[in-house]
């Protein structure tokens, strides 16, 4: 769903343009995409999964 097509209640103007407050709020909403994560974290969790795969490897 996009906010394109959406008319604000409050100023009667495309959700899209932001014009008021409450517009804003609503496509900043609707914009959102969840928590960002960090690029270092994946990398680091990679890292760790690698050496992991390779202990066990060691090991059996």
């Amino acid at each position: 769903m996009s906010c394109e097509h959406l008319i604000c209640a409050r100023c009667s103007g495309p959700v899209v343009e932001g014009r008021c407050p409450t517009c804003r709020n609503a496509r900043d909403h609707m914009h959102r995409h969840g928590p960002p994560i960090p690029p270092a974290l994946v990398l680091a969790g990679l890292v760790v999964l690698f050496a992991l795969a390779l202990l066990l490897q060691r090991l059996y």
